[in-house]
Protein backbone atom coordinates (compact mmCIF):
# COMPACT_ATOMS: atom_id res chain seq x y z
CA UNK A 1 0.00 0.00 0.00
CA UNK A 2 1.80 3.06 -1.08
CA UNK A 3 1.80 6.05 1.76
CA UNK A 4 2.75 9.86 1.26
CA UNK A 5 4.81 11.42 3.65
CA UNK A 6 6.04 15.22 3.49
CA UNK A 7 9.10 16.04 4.49
CA UNK A 8 10.70 19.99 5.19
CA UNK A 9 14.54 20.62 3.99
CA UNK A 10 15.51 24.56 3.97
CA UNK A 11 12.10 25.46 3.63
CA UNK A 12 10.64 23.86 0.71
CA UNK A 13 8.44 20.78 1.09
CA UNK A 14 9.68 17.42 -0.59
CA UNK A 15 7.15 14.96 -1.22
CA UNK A 16 8.84 11.02 -0.32
CA UNK A 17 6.50 8.00 -1.37
CA UNK A 18 7.10 4.46 -0.20
CA UNK A 19 5.55 1.26 0.14
CA UNK A 20 4.97 -0.08 3.78
CA UNK A 21 6.88 -3.30 4.25
CA UNK A 22 6.44 -6.19 6.54
CA UNK A 23 9.00 -4.90 8.91
CA UNK A 24 7.46 -1.72 9.20
CA UNK A 25 3.86 -3.58 10.16
CA UNK A 26 5.51 -5.59 12.61
CA UNK A 27 7.87 -3.24 14.31
CA UNK A 28 4.45 -1.02 14.77
CA UNK A 29 2.92 -3.64 16.31
CA UNK A 30 5.66 -4.56 18.71
CA UNK A 31 5.86 -0.51 19.51
CA UNK A 32 2.10 -0.95 20.26
CA UNK A 33 2.88 -3.99 23.21
CA UNK A 34 5.84 -2.38 24.67
CA UNK A 35 3.73 0.68 25.05
CA UNK A 36 1.08 -1.55 27.25
CA UNK A 37 1.64 -1.70 30.75
CA UNK A 38 1.64 -4.91 31.19
CA UNK A 39 2.86 -5.22 35.20
CA UNK A 40 0.40 -6.12 37.74
CA UNK A 41 -0.90 -3.01 39.57
CA UNK A 42 0.63 -2.84 43.36
CA UNK A 43 -3.14 -3.36 44.82
CA UNK A 44 -3.17 -6.49 43.10
CA UNK A 45 -4.51 -9.44 44.86
CA UNK A 46 -7.28 -11.55 43.64
CA UNK A 47 -6.02 -13.84 40.73
CA UNK A 48 -7.75 -16.21 38.31
CA UNK A 49 -6.02 -19.84 39.44
CA UNK A 50 -3.35 -20.40 36.91
CA UNK A 51 -4.37 -23.05 34.85
CA UNK A 52 -1.28 -25.77 35.69
CA UNK A 53 -3.01 -25.70 39.35
CA UNK A 54 -6.85 -25.56 38.22
CA UNK A 55 -6.41 -28.67 36.09
CA UNK A 56 -5.52 -30.85 39.62
CA UNK A 57 -9.02 -30.62 40.86
CA UNK A 58 -11.11 -28.16 39.05
CA UNK A 59 -14.17 -27.82 41.71
CA UNK A 60 -11.62 -26.61 44.44
CA UNK A 61 -11.71 -23.34 42.60
CA UNK A 62 -14.99 -22.60 41.18
CA UNK A 63 -18.23 -21.37 43.05
CA UNK A 64 -20.84 -24.31 43.94
CA UNK A 65 -23.79 -21.60 44.07
CA UNK A 66 -22.61 -17.67 44.65
CA UNK A 67 -20.90 -15.54 42.62
CA UNK A 68 -18.80 -13.16 44.47
CA UNK A 69 -16.74 -10.24 42.91
CA UNK A 70 -16.89 -9.93 38.53
CA UNK A 71 -15.00 -12.81 37.79
CA UNK A 72 -17.80 -15.16 37.92
CA UNK A 73 -20.95 -13.03 37.66
CA UNK A 74 -23.88 -13.93 35.08
CA UNK A 75 -22.42 -17.61 34.72
CA UNK A 76 -26.18 -19.16 34.53
CA UNK A 77 -25.98 -21.83 37.73
CA UNK A 78 -25.31 -19.13 39.69
CA UNK A 79 -28.13 -16.73 38.81
CA UNK A 80 -30.59 -18.30 40.81
CA UNK A 81 -28.82 -17.05 44.07
CA UNK A 82 -28.96 -13.39 43.14
CA UNK A 83 -31.91 -13.49 44.88
CA UNK A 84 -30.85 -14.64 47.83
CA UNK A 85 -28.34 -11.61 47.87
CA UNK A 86 -31.18 -8.87 47.04
CA UNK A 87 -32.92 -10.12 49.83
CA UNK A 88 -30.09 -9.94 52.10
CA UNK A 89 -29.78 -6.25 50.73
CA UNK A 90 -33.01 -5.35 51.46
CA UNK A 91 -32.89 -6.59 55.05
CA UNK A 92 -29.90 -4.27 55.69
CA UNK A 93 -30.53 -1.29 53.79
CA UNK A 94 -34.16 -1.44 55.93
CA UNK A 95 -32.45 -0.88 59.37
CA UNK A 96 -32.23 2.66 58.63
CA UNK A 97 -34.30 5.36 59.01
CA UNK A 98 -34.24 5.93 55.13
CA UNK A 99 -33.92 3.05 53.17
CA UNK A 100 -33.52 4.67 50.22
CA UNK A 101 -31.01 7.00 52.10
CA UNK A 102 -29.32 4.29 52.88
CA UNK A 103 -28.31 2.81 49.41
CA UNK A 104 -27.34 5.52 47.78
CA UNK A 105 -25.04 5.93 50.40
CA UNK A 106 -23.93 2.56 50.01
CA UNK A 107 -23.63 3.41 46.08
CA UNK A 108 -21.90 6.35 46.91
CA UNK A 109 -18.80 5.13 49.11
CA UNK A 110 -18.17 2.42 46.90
CA UNK A 111 -17.81 4.98 43.95
CA UNK A 112 -15.32 6.96 45.97
CA UNK A 113 -13.26 3.49 45.84
CA UNK A 114 -13.87 2.20 42.76
CA UNK A 115 -10.61 3.24 40.88
CA UNK A 116 -8.47 0.83 43.64
CA UNK A 117 -11.28 -1.89 44.15
CA UNK A 118 -10.91 -2.21 40.16
CA UNK A 119 -6.79 -2.54 40.97
CA UNK A 120 -7.72 -5.28 43.13
CA UNK A 121 -8.68 -8.08 40.25
CA UNK A 122 -5.97 -9.35 37.67
CA UNK A 123 -6.75 -9.09 34.30
CA UNK A 124 -9.77 -7.19 32.21
CA UNK A 125 -12.77 -6.85 33.95
CA UNK A 126 -15.55 -6.76 31.69
CA UNK A 127 -18.08 -4.61 33.27
CA UNK A 128 -18.67 -0.51 33.14
CA UNK A 129 -18.24 1.37 36.03
CA UNK A 130 -21.92 1.37 37.13
CA UNK A 131 -22.18 -3.00 36.43
CA UNK A 132 -18.79 -3.03 38.54
CA UNK A 133 -19.89 -0.76 41.15
CA UNK A 134 -23.14 -2.67 41.35
CA UNK A 135 -21.71 -6.23 41.89
CA UNK A 136 -19.19 -5.11 44.75
CA UNK A 137 -22.11 -3.16 46.73
CA UNK A 138 -24.46 -6.09 46.12
CA UNK A 139 -22.13 -8.94 47.08
CA UNK A 140 -20.25 -6.64 50.00
CA UNK A 141 -23.78 -6.23 51.62
CA UNK A 142 -24.60 -9.91 50.89
CA UNK A 143 -21.27 -11.00 52.86
CA UNK A 144 -21.96 -8.39 55.64
CA UNK A 145 -25.46 -8.91 56.58
CA UNK A 146 -24.50 -12.85 56.37
CA UNK A 147 -21.89 -12.55 59.21
CA UNK A 148 -24.08 -10.49 61.38
CA UNK A 149 -27.18 -13.62 60.94
CA UNK A 150 -24.79 -16.08 61.78
CA UNK A 151 -22.99 -13.80 65.28
CA UNK A 152 -27.00 -13.34 65.52
CA UNK A 153 -26.85 -9.66 65.65
CA UNK A 154 -29.17 -9.39 63.63
CA UNK A 155 -32.33 -12.02 63.07
CA UNK A 156 -32.88 -13.87 60.57
CA UNK A 157 -35.69 -14.38 59.05
CA UNK A 158 -37.97 -18.14 58.64
CA UNK A 159 -37.53 -18.85 55.44
CA UNK A 160 -33.90 -17.94 55.25
CA UNK A 161 -32.66 -20.58 52.52
CA UNK A 162 -29.12 -19.96 54.16
CA UNK A 163 -29.95 -21.14 57.23
CA UNK A 164 -32.74 -23.53 57.18
CA UNK A 165 -31.29 -25.29 54.10
CA UNK A 166 -28.44 -27.31 54.91
CA UNK A 167 -26.28 -27.41 51.72
CA UNK A 168 -26.53 -23.40 51.50
CA UNK A 169 -24.22 -23.01 54.66
CA UNK A 170 -22.16 -25.77 52.97
CA UNK A 171 -21.56 -24.06 49.63
CA UNK A 172 -21.45 -20.54 51.02
CA UNK A 173 -18.09 -22.03 53.04
CA UNK A 174 -16.89 -23.24 50.30
CA UNK A 175 -17.52 -20.68 47.81
CA UNK A 176 -16.34 -17.68 50.03
CA UNK A 177 -12.82 -19.04 50.37
CA UNK A 178 -12.12 -19.09 46.92
CA UNK A 179 -9.21 -16.89 45.62
CA UNK A 180 -11.08 -16.23 42.15
CA UNK A 181 -14.38 -15.57 44.53
CA UNK A 182 -13.48 -12.47 46.37
CA UNK A 183 -14.50 -8.64 46.95
CA UNK A 184 -11.24 -6.60 48.40
CA UNK A 185 -11.62 -6.08 51.85
CA UNK A 186 -11.78 -2.05 51.64
CA UNK A 187 -15.16 -2.57 49.88
CA UNK A 188 -16.41 -4.48 52.74
CA UNK A 189 -14.86 -2.27 55.04
CA UNK A 190 -16.89 0.54 53.76
CA UNK A 191 -20.16 -1.09 53.65
CA UNK A 192 -19.70 -2.72 57.22
CA UNK A 193 -18.57 0.83 58.98
CA UNK A 194 -21.24 2.68 56.91
CA UNK A 195 -24.24 -0.18 58.16
CA UNK A 196 -22.52 -0.66 61.88
CA UNK A 197 -25.14 -0.02 64.55
CA UNK A 198 -24.31 1.87 67.75
CA UNK A 199 -24.53 -1.06 69.59
CA UNK A 200 -22.09 -3.47 67.64
CA UNK A 201 -18.63 -4.10 69.47
CA UNK A 202 -17.32 -6.49 67.53
CA UNK A 203 -14.96 -5.59 64.42
CA UNK A 204 -15.17 -6.95 61.06
CA UNK A 205 -12.39 -9.11 61.44
CA UNK A 206 -14.07 -10.72 64.42
CA UNK A 207 -17.40 -11.42 62.64
CA UNK A 208 -15.55 -13.09 59.60
CA UNK A 209 -13.39 -15.33 61.91
CA UNK A 210 -16.30 -16.75 64.18
CA UNK A 211 -18.39 -17.19 60.91
CA UNK A 212 -15.06 -19.19 59.73
CA UNK A 213 -14.16 -20.50 63.08
CA UNK A 214 -14.01 -24.44 62.28
CA UNK A 215 -12.18 -24.32 59.14
CA UNK A 216 -9.03 -25.77 60.21
CA UNK A 217 -9.53 -27.28 63.54
CA UNK A 218 -12.31 -28.29 65.16
CA UNK A 219 -10.89 -27.43 68.51
CA UNK A 220 -12.32 -24.28 69.37
CA UNK A 221 -9.28 -21.24 69.91
CA UNK A 222 -9.74 -17.67 70.88
CA UNK A 223 -9.77 -14.83 68.30
CA UNK A 224 -7.29 -12.19 69.00
CA UNK A 225 -8.21 -9.27 67.38
CA UNK A 226 -4.95 -7.25 68.12
CA UNK A 227 -2.97 -9.26 66.34
CA UNK A 228 -4.52 -7.88 63.10
CA UNK A 229 -4.17 -4.31 64.18
CA UNK A 230 -2.23 -2.20 61.71
CA UNK A 231 -2.34 -5.66 58.94
CA UNK A 232 -3.29 -4.56 55.55
CA UNK A 233 -5.81 -7.08 54.54
CA UNK A 234 -6.65 -7.66 51.12
CA UNK A 235 -9.78 -9.98 51.34
CA UNK A 236 -11.15 -12.83 53.18
CA UNK A 237 -9.14 -15.55 52.32
CA UNK A 238 -6.19 -13.18 52.70
CA UNK A 239 -7.66 -12.86 56.32
CA UNK A 240 -7.75 -16.41 56.81
CA UNK A 241 -4.50 -17.04 55.93
CA UNK A 242 -3.39 -14.16 58.18
CA UNK A 243 -5.31 -16.22 61.09
CA UNK A 244 -2.55 -19.06 60.40
CA UNK A 245 0.26 -16.78 59.88
CA UNK A 246 -0.03 -14.22 62.45
CA UNK A 247 0.16 -16.42 65.99
CA UNK A 248 2.85 -18.74 63.86
CA UNK A 249 6.23 -18.92 65.62
CA UNK A 250 8.45 -21.63 64.40
CA UNK A 251 11.99 -21.50 64.93
CA UNK A 252 12.32 -20.12 61.61
CA UNK A 253 10.04 -16.85 61.19
CA UNK A 254 12.81 -14.78 60.33
CA UNK A 255 15.11 -17.43 58.80
CA UNK A 256 15.58 -18.00 55.21
CA UNK A 257 15.57 -21.37 54.21
CA UNK A 258 16.72 -21.89 51.23
CA UNK A 259 16.86 -25.45 50.15
CA UNK A 260 15.07 -28.49 50.62
CA UNK A 261 15.06 -32.39 52.14
CA UNK A 262 12.56 -34.87 51.97
CA UNK A 263 10.55 -35.91 55.15
CA UNK A 264 9.82 -38.97 56.40
CA UNK A 265 5.99 -40.67 56.72
CA UNK A 266 4.48 -41.06 60.04
CA UNK A 267 5.10 -44.66 59.92
CA UNK A 268 8.57 -44.26 59.46
CA UNK A 269 8.69 -41.45 62.31
CA UNK A 270 7.19 -43.66 64.79
CA UNK A 271 9.09 -46.47 64.03
CA UNK A 272 12.39 -44.45 65.00
CA UNK A 273 10.81 -43.90 68.31
CA UNK A 274 9.72 -40.80 67.68
CA UNK A 275 6.06 -39.92 69.17
CA UNK A 276 3.85 -37.65 68.21
CA UNK A 277 2.12 -35.40 70.20
CA UNK A 278 -1.03 -32.58 69.42
CA UNK A 279 -0.47 -29.51 70.86
CA UNK A 280 -2.98 -26.99 71.20
CA UNK A 281 -2.17 -23.85 69.20
CA UNK A 282 -4.14 -20.92 67.49
CA UNK A 283 -2.22 -22.01 63.75
CA UNK A 284 -1.46 -25.16 62.44
CA UNK A 285 1.31 -23.96 61.12
CA UNK A 286 3.16 -24.02 63.98
CA UNK A 287 4.57 -27.98 63.86
CA UNK A 288 8.28 -28.61 66.44
CA UNK A 289 10.25 -30.84 67.40
CA UNK A 290 12.64 -31.53 70.48
CA UNK A 291 14.15 -34.42 72.53
CA UNK A 292 12.38 -36.86 70.46
CA UNK A 293 8.60 -35.73 70.26
CA UNK A 294 6.90 -33.97 67.42
CA UNK A 295 4.48 -31.67 68.44
CA UNK A 296 1.80 -31.01 66.06
CA UNK A 297 -2.15 -29.11 66.00
CA UNK A 298 -5.03 -30.80 65.32
CA UNK A 299 -6.16 -30.20 61.77
CA UNK A 300 -9.83 -30.72 60.79
CA UNK A 301 -10.30 -32.35 57.33
CA UNK A 302 -13.42 -31.97 56.43
CA UNK A 303 -15.25 -31.04 53.41
CA UNK A 304 -13.75 -27.48 52.10
CA UNK A 305 -10.45 -27.94 53.55
CA UNK A 306 -9.01 -29.67 50.52
CA UNK A 307 -10.56 -26.29 48.93
CA UNK A 308 -8.81 -23.62 51.51
CA UNK A 309 -5.56 -25.37 51.40
CA UNK A 310 -5.40 -25.48 47.52
CA UNK A 311 -6.66 -21.84 46.88
CA UNK A 312 -4.57 -20.74 49.75
CA UNK A 313 -1.34 -22.27 47.61
CA UNK A 314 -2.81 -20.73 44.52
CA UNK A 315 -2.90 -17.03 46.42
CA UNK A 316 1.02 -17.75 47.64
CA UNK A 317 1.69 -18.42 44.01
CA UNK A 318 0.48 -15.81 42.60
CA UNK A 319 0.56 -13.07 44.84
CA UNK A 320 3.80 -11.39 44.33
CA UNK A 321 6.63 -11.54 47.18
CA UNK A 322 4.36 -13.62 48.63
CA UNK A 323 6.12 -16.33 50.92
CA UNK A 324 4.90 -19.64 50.86
CA UNK A 325 4.34 -20.56 54.49
CA UNK A 326 1.04 -22.83 53.45
CA UNK A 327 2.60 -24.06 50.21
CA UNK A 328 5.37 -25.47 52.73
CA UNK A 329 2.73 -26.68 54.76
CA UNK A 330 1.27 -28.89 52.21
CA UNK A 331 4.60 -30.14 51.32
CA UNK A 332 5.17 -31.59 54.85
CA UNK A 333 1.74 -33.24 55.26
CA UNK A 334 2.36 -34.57 51.83
CA UNK A 335 5.34 -36.61 52.81
CA UNK A 336 4.04 -37.49 56.08
CA UNK A 337 1.04 -38.54 55.25
CA UNK A 338 1.58 -41.37 52.08
CA UNK A 339 -0.03 -44.45 52.89
CA UNK A 340 -3.82 -44.92 55.09
CA UNK A 341 -1.65 -46.34 57.58
CA UNK A 342 0.19 -42.68 57.74
CA UNK A 343 -3.28 -41.38 58.32
CA UNK A 344 -3.99 -43.46 61.03
CA UNK A 345 -0.61 -43.07 63.00
CA UNK A 346 -1.93 -39.38 63.23
CA UNK A 347 -5.51 -39.92 63.64
CA UNK A 348 -4.50 -42.25 67.09
CA UNK A 349 -2.87 -38.87 68.78
CA UNK A 350 -5.39 -36.85 67.69
CA UNK A 351 -3.70 -34.76 64.96
CA UNK A 352 -5.63 -35.28 62.40
CA UNK A 353 -9.44 -35.65 63.05
CA UNK A 354 -10.31 -37.50 60.19
CA UNK A 355 -14.07 -36.48 58.52
CA UNK A 356 -13.36 -37.73 55.52
CA UNK A 357 -13.09 -41.13 53.86
CA UNK A 358 -9.24 -42.45 54.54
CA UNK A 359 -8.30 -43.35 51.21
CA UNK A 360 -9.47 -39.81 49.78
CA UNK A 361 -7.93 -37.91 52.09
CA UNK A 362 -4.70 -39.70 51.75
CA UNK A 363 -4.91 -39.35 47.82
CA UNK A 364 -5.66 -35.08 48.50
CA UNK A 365 -2.59 -34.71 50.45
CA UNK A 366 -0.56 -36.82 47.56
CA UNK A 367 -1.51 -34.11 45.33
CA UNK A 368 -2.04 -31.15 47.01
CA UNK A 369 1.24 -28.82 46.30
CA UNK A 370 1.74 -30.55 43.21
CA UNK A 371 3.26 -28.16 40.43
CA UNK A 372 3.72 -25.24 42.73
CA UNK A 373 6.68 -23.60 43.08
CA UNK A 374 8.47 -22.89 46.59
CA UNK A 375 11.69 -20.79 46.85
CA UNK A 376 11.66 -20.95 50.83
CA UNK A 377 10.97 -24.42 52.39
CA UNK A 378 9.93 -23.19 56.09
CA UNK A 379 10.56 -26.89 57.70
CA UNK A 380 13.96 -27.32 56.59
CA UNK A 381 15.64 -27.20 60.06
CA UNK A 382 12.35 -29.40 61.20
CA UNK A 383 13.30 -31.87 58.35
CA UNK A 384 17.27 -31.79 58.93
CA UNK A 385 16.15 -32.47 62.92
CA UNK A 386 13.68 -35.40 62.11
CA UNK A 387 16.20 -36.94 59.50
CA UNK A 388 18.84 -36.46 62.13
CA UNK A 389 16.91 -37.97 65.05
CA UNK A 390 15.45 -41.20 62.32
CA UNK A 391 18.89 -42.09 61.89
CA UNK A 392 20.87 -41.99 64.47
CA UNK A 393 21.86 -45.33 65.73
CA UNK A 394 20.98 -45.02 69.40
CA UNK A 395 17.38 -44.51 67.79
CA UNK A 396 17.37 -47.80 66.27
CA UNK A 397 19.07 -49.77 68.83
CA UNK A 398 16.23 -48.32 71.25
CA UNK A 399 13.22 -49.31 69.23
CA UNK A 400 14.74 -52.81 68.29
CA UNK A 401 15.01 -53.65 72.10
CA UNK A 402 11.36 -51.97 72.59
CA UNK A 403 9.79 -53.79 69.91
CA UNK A 404 11.60 -57.59 71.03
CA UNK A 405 12.14 -56.95 74.47
CA UNK A 406 10.91 -54.60 77.05
CA UNK A 407 6.83 -54.81 75.71
CA UNK A 408 6.50 -58.55 75.98
CA UNK A 409 6.78 -59.76 79.28
CA UNK A 410 7.50 -63.39 77.78
CA UNK A 411 11.10 -62.38 75.85
CA UNK A 412 12.18 -60.66 79.18
CA UNK A 413 11.53 -64.25 80.93
CA UNK A 414 13.02 -66.22 78.03
CA UNK A 415 16.24 -63.94 78.37
CA UNK A 416 16.89 -63.87 82.02
CA UNK A 417 16.63 -67.39 82.05
CA UNK A 418 19.19 -67.69 79.34
CA UNK A 419 21.16 -65.65 81.32
CA UNK A 420 21.02 -67.34 84.45
CA UNK A 421 21.97 -70.87 82.58
CA UNK A 422 24.64 -69.46 80.90
CA UNK A 423 26.45 -67.82 84.16
CA UNK A 424 25.38 -71.50 85.83
CA UNK A 425 27.48 -73.25 83.31
CA UNK A 426 30.59 -70.99 83.65
CA UNK A 427 30.56 -71.87 87.39
CA UNK A 428 30.08 -75.09 86.84
CA UNK A 429 33.03 -75.33 84.11
CA UNK A 430 34.97 -73.40 86.39
CA UNK A 431 34.77 -75.61 89.96
CA UNK A 432 35.21 -78.82 87.39
CA UNK A 433 38.31 -77.55 86.00
CA UNK A 434 39.88 -75.87 89.11
CA UNK A 435 38.59 -78.59 91.77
Amino acid sequence: MNTTTIKVVDGRDHVISFIDSPTESLASSLENMMGENTFLPSRCCIFKTPSILYRHKEQAYIPNAFSIGPFHHGKPNLTETEKIKSKYLQGLISRSHSPEARLRQCIDVIIEVEKEARECYAGTIGFNSDEFVKILVLDACFIIELFRKDAKLVPKDEDDPIFTMSCMLQYLFHDLILLENQVPWLVLERIFSLTASPSESESLVELTLEFFGNIFSSDKHSIEPHLFVNQEIKHILDLLRKLLLLPYRGEDHNQHCFGWQPFPSATSIKEAGIKFRKVASNSILDIRFSNGILEMPSLLIQETTETILRNLISFEQCYPNCIPRVTSYAILLSHLIKTPEDLDVLCDTGIIDNWAIPEDSTKFFKTLYHDSYVKEFHYLRLCEQVNGYCYHWRSRWHVFCKQNYFGKPWAIVSEIAVATLLILTLIQTYCIVFK
